[in-house]
């Protein structure tokens, strides 16, 4: 821990972790440069300020009159009365020393007993395991008569520690995560005709990240290395085939058991974590109550929320979502098998086919097991995938799309107020701007941008919510708050004429594109009041599997050792200390198939990225895969580039121009990223694939069902949505 004494215009006192240098001048302050330490400048309320000092002077008062005071032999003679109030009235109000332990009263005692020696001790709470194994130079210490008027400070600020001190030696963590949201639909990120201005407040009021991207183009596989600050080909959680993401909750497939999430690693330090919202990683391995895969087995204390993901299936009203091309195909061989079956039956009857009816019999079996082997699964969607749970238990089967977003807006604020007297996590993970776009009434026709700007605009009334909460329960110094997207917004999504997906900006593709921009880049804002310096910009290039390391650092946990973690600790970047982020080369993954490789040049500051896969549009220069639905990542839907697609994203971001070796001097130079790619696939070891054709497909026997399989039905939540004003 180190920190420095920042000159004024009355003198200069330089402190050093080992030093501190005396000056006659009495106007001094501290900034902490150690991030997540001690010695922070924290008295902002003035009234608080002068209700110390009084109490320190009367305190003062009070043991002058009753000669020299001594607790266990320790304590001096206090002096110094005359000097005192004066010296609070000019400093006190933006000079704050502060224990590394500042919720532990019992270590009053221990400070005072080491003021004699000039030290502050080590905090020895077992509560906080944070705790400071050195002791540190007492800054305010000038001279031996001076140290001892100024003890009294030190008990004030132990006994009442919750009065001045800004932030505790365990931060909680709102860490909020939109669906499908694309960069350019945020007003802080350039869109200035949807109306976001929560998301923006909390932009201006912390640190934006310009640069942020996402581990995949699409849900299961992003979320999978959001929790656990790894690329999801490490845990399997990428897929070889053209189903990228989690298909049902009746799957098998899953974040594995022995991932270790953030949450895991809060909730052994102490922390109540929770997940409200979308989940999309898997519940069931084996059958259907082991929930292997479920939040709970992964560190979370309380859920409550969708384990699958929102679709058009869970609303009705308009066409499937899941697989539509291989329903589409399915029902065209189901339709077939009948027309065949039809036709064997009336040339049976009319003497035109000499065909045995063992035949045109078994030929009607094998119809009808088709049809129920496709249609058991696809027919009942809303009944299998569309449902709400509360921890272990269903709560509604299907659920009612009308009042999900105020139970769970409900649950986020309530998990908050249980937990304000704690150390919390709350990972709110919404459902909002995915298809359907369920929109409440409020919202519906206030945008100009139809029901997808509505319901990004309802989206942000809910960001706006939980942030009023914090700040109603006095934690906004002490919660690190985090809002960002899952990956880039859907371009294909469309019902007739009207565009349902998000837009990304300048920056070409969009959901389930693996290298372009625009499917990856994502917004990023960080806040924690008093301690990240408001409205700052970062151009670095950052990752969501950054907030693993980052958010286990704070909670004062350790990185497992004992596995490959591809995020970067952010807090240095976030506060100014360094300059660059710990990314040099950042691989862009579609399922298991690399498709682009961005190198930071630190030295110059160039971001220099190449494709060596790009998707095949459809319509060719619609800049999207309309005709698929979403773009795949092998096959004939993909164009390889050998040598790779080169471009400049400093100068171009949006991708627009490609270089070559007669365009670009350093074309050989930047071309070390192949280097880069050999050594990243050495560290890959193989993992079950969490998202193989078999793992991928619908089994009855682990379909999560309130009731007794297959009549599935539930509502329990239909009286239980409070209204939240």
């Amino acid at each position: 821990m180190s920190f420095k004494i920042l000159p004024t215009a009355k003198g200069n006192i330089n402190a050093t972790e080992n030093s501190v240098t005396d000056s006659n001048q009495s106007s001094w302050s501290y900034q902490q440069l150690e991030t997540g330490q001690t010695l922070r400048n924290c008295v902002q309320d003035h009234w608080n300020c002068w209700a110390l000092i009084f109490f320190c002077f009367f305190t003062r008062s009070h043991m002058t009159n009753y000669g020299p005071v001594s607790y266990k032999g320790k304590l001096q003679s206090l002096s110094g009365k005359t000097m005192m109030v004066p010296w609070l009235k000019e400093h006190f109000s933006n000079t704050v020393c502060r224990n590394g332990c500042s919720r532990c009263n019992s270590q009053a005692i221990a400070i005072m007993t080491s003021m004699t020696s000039h030290q502050l001790p080590s905090c020895s709470c077992p509560t906080h395991s944070r705790s400071l194994n050195r002791t540190i130079p007492h800054p305010c210490a000038r001279s031996a008569s001076g140290h001892l008027s100024y003890l009294n400070i030190w008990l004030i600020l132990c006994l009442f520690p919750r009065t001045c001190v800004s932030s505790p030696s365990k931060p909680n963590f709102l860490l909020i995560l939109a669906d499908d949201l694309g960069i350019g639909d945020v007003g802080c990120y350039g869109n200035d005709t949807i109306r976001t201005p929560n998301i923006d407040g909390l932009a201006k009021e912390g640190v934006r990240l310009n640069q942020h991207i996402a581990a995949a183009a699409v849900c299961t596989p992003s979320r999978a290395a959001f929790l656990t600050g790894r690329y999801p080909i490490r845990s399997g959680m990428a897929s070889s085939t053209q189903q990228q993401v989690l298909f049902w909750n009746g799957c098998s497939g899953g974040l594995p058991p022995n991932e270790t999430t953030f949450a895991r690693i809060l909730q052994q330090q102490g922390y109540s974590t929770a997940l409200v919202g979308k989940w999309h990683m898997g519940v069931n391995c084996k059958t259907r109550r082991d929930h292997c895969h479920h939040p709970l087995n992964h560190g979370f204390d309380y859920f409550y929320g969708m384990p699958f993901t929102l679709l058009n299936e869970c609303q009705g009203t308009d066409d499937p979502e899941l697989a539509k091309s291989l329903q589409d195909t399915y029902w065209l061989y189901t339709q077939m098998i009948t027309l065949a079956v039809f036709t064997l039956v009336i040339g049976k009857l009319a003497n035109f086919f000499p065909v045995k009816w063992k035949i045109i019999i078994c030929l009607a079996i094998c119809g009808l097991l088709h049809f129920l082997s496709w249609f058991s699964s696809y027919g009942f969607t809303k009944y299998w995938n569309c449902i709400l749970m509360r921890n272990h238990d269903i709560t509604e089967q299907p659920m009612n799309l009308n009042r999900t977003a105020s139970n769970m807006l409900k649950e986020a604020v309530t998990f908050i107020k249980r937990n304000k007297h704690r150390p919390f996590l709350l990972f709110v993970s919404l459902l909002h701007v995915h298809t359907p776009l369920t929109t409440t009434e409020k919202f519906q026709g206030r945008s100009r941008h139809g029901l997808y700007g509505d319901n990004v605009e309802e989206m942000d009334w809910m960001v706006g919510r939980l942030l009023n909460v914090i700040d109603k329960e006095s934690l906004k110094n002490t919660t690190l708050i985090y809002f960002a997207s899952d990956h880039g917004g859907s371009l294909e999504a469309h019902r007739r004429n009207s565009q349902l997906g998000g837009w990304n900006g300048i920056y070409k593709g969009g959901k389930g594109m693996g290298g372009w921009e625009g499917g990856i880049r994502v917004p990023g804002i960080f806040k924690w009041s008093g301690v990240l310096p408001a409205g700052t910009v970062i151009d670095e290039p950052t990752s969501l599997m950054d907030i693993f390391p980052t958010v286990v650092h704070l909670a004062g946990g350790a990185v497992p050792q004992d596995r490959v973690i591809d995020g970067r600790t952010l807090l240095p970047l976030l506060r100014g200390t360094v300059r660059h982020s710990g990314h040099e080369f950042m691989f862009h993954y579609c399922g298991v198939f690399l498709h682009a490789v961005r190198w930071h040049q630190k030295d110059s500051g160039t971001v220099w990225k190449a494709h060596y896969a790009t998707p095949v549009f459809q319509p060719e220069a619609s800049g999207a895969c309309f005709r698929r639905g979403i773009c795949p990542c092998f096959g004939d839907g993909v164009t390889h580039h050998d040598p790779p697609l080169l471009f400049n994203l400093s100068q171009d971001p949006s991708e627009a121009n490609p270089l070559s070796a007669d365009t670009e001097p350093l074309f050989d130079t930047v071309m070390r990223i192949r280097k880069a790619v050999e050594e990243h696939r050495k560290t890959l070891t193989p993992v079950p694939q969490q998202l193989s054709p078999y793992n991928n497909i619908w089994k009855p026997w682990l379909q999560p069902c309130c009731g007794t399989f297959p009549f599935c039905w539930c509502h329990e939540e239909n009286n239980k949505a409070d209204s939240i004003v």
